[in-house]
Parts: structure tokens; sequence; C-alpha cells
């Protein structure tokens, strides 16, 4: 592993230092004019282009190809977490940094899922923010350790019993109710309308109970739970042929 002030440069063909290449996505002006600065400022790295939308970014991004991607988890329109899951289905070569202003467990579940290979605070130092793009660009995870670990007990089920339901030990009664109403055949946008959550966060939370089941498909998540969490007075939807 490197050290904390180690740099992570490429090297081109003619063995000349190729500085590490950034794209930023903040729907802050200001906060993205602060962070392309305080980058570029360092003779290793170099700010290739940014955006302020999500649509932006995964229309600029594929197109310059940068090899560290800083993108802020909440935008007003759409979000870091889905931006980092559809670029890093498309380059694999990409690492996703995400920036954010809230220490927010379920953000950070959703960002480890989405292939993010860091996270951290708008409130880190300037120092500390260019540390964390040399370490991601150098193939190392900036994931917080403390957090990291609790998020994958829950992932493996460990969670605290006050929050397990029966029927399913290791998941939560939101997760199980979700899965319900999978099973019960209603979209991401009817069961975020009947919880009162927003469409994109049932659909994290869909993608997180697949990797807990084990499943990738919806029709077979519909019939784990149909045997293991159907309601009493409901019966079974048959297992799909």
């Amino acid at each position: 592993m490197t050290g904390s002030g180690a740099h992570s440069h490429a090297t081109s063909a003619s063995g000349a230092t190729v500085p590490i290449s950034i794209f930023l996505l903040d729907d802050h002006e200001v906060v993205r004019r602060g962070v392309h600065d305080l980058l570029d400022a360092e003779s290793d790295l170099t700010v290739v282009g940014e955006a302020g939308t999500a649509k932006q970014a995964l229309i600029r991004i594929p197109a310059l190809r940068p090899r560290v991607a800083i993108l802020d988890v909440r935008l007003q329109e759409g979000d870091g977490v889905s931006v980092c899951r559809e670029l890093r289905s498309r380059m694999l070569g990409l690492a996703c940094l995400m920036l954010t202003s809230f220490d927010d467990e379920e953000a950070l579940l959703d960002a480890v899922m989405a292939g993010a290979s860091g996270y951290v605070l708008k409130q880190i130092t300037g120092t500390d923010l260019v540390t964390a793009v040399r370490t991601v660009a150098s193939g190392q995870s900036m994931l917080d350790p403390g957090a990291t670990t609790r998020l994958m007990a829950r992932m493996r089920g460990d969670v605290p019993r006050e929050e397990r339901a029966p029927g399913l030990p290791g998941f939560t009664d939101r997760e199980k109710e979700i899965l319900l109403m999978v099973s019960e055949g209603l979209t991401d946008r009817e069961t975020g309308k009947r919880l009162y959550i927003a469409e994109k966060t049932v659909k994290n939370i869909i993608s997180r109970l697949f990797v807990k089941l084990g499943v990738e498909r919806r029709v077979q998540a519909a019939v784990i739970a149909s045997h293991t969490l159907t309601p009493p007075g409901r019966h079974p939807i048959p297992a799909a042929e």
C-alpha cells in the first residue's frame, strides 16, 4: 500500500509522467470551482471536465475517460450513486469518489453497492481530499473502515435483534415490506408511493435485497418472498416456470 503522501502517476509510452485525470460532478458551482482549483494546483492531478447534473456527467465522463470521477451524492437533478452505478457498468477502470455533506449510512451502503472506491464528507480538508483522489486512482479503497465494517455486517445479516423481522433472519422490517410488494408485482414507483419514499430509494433497497438473497431477477426474489413472507390468509404465488 502506498503512503498517504505517495503520488499515483500513470506513465506514458514515452516514459513521461501523466497526471491523474479527474472529472467533477457537483450542482454547486462554488464547490465545483473550489475543488477544481484545489486539485489542479497539484502537479500530478488534472481536472479534465465537470458537470452540474447527472445527465451531463453521463454524457461527458465516457467521452473524456478520466481516471477518477468525484461525484456529489445528492443532486438537484439525479444522484451521484446512480451515476456511479451506470458509469461503473460501462467503464471498469473508472474510480468513483463519492462526495457528500451527510454522514449517511444508507447512502454509504448504496455507494458501496454501486461500486464506489471511496466516500468522503465535504467537511474533508483539502490535503485529505487530494490524498483520497491519489488513493482511489492507485486502485485502493477510501471507504471509512468503521462505517464499512457495520455495512458489511448488515450485508451478512448480522443485524441487531431489535431490527430483525421473523421469516427472513437478518432482514429489516422495511426490506421485508418491499420484498412483499415485489412478490405482489408492484413496480418500484408503486412501492414508493405506498411507502411514501422516493422511487430511487426503492430501487437501491431492491438492489441490496438481490445481493442478500443471492438472486438476479425480480421473479426469483418474488418466489422467495412468497414462500417465506406471505402474511396469514394469503396464498403464495406459484413459482415461475
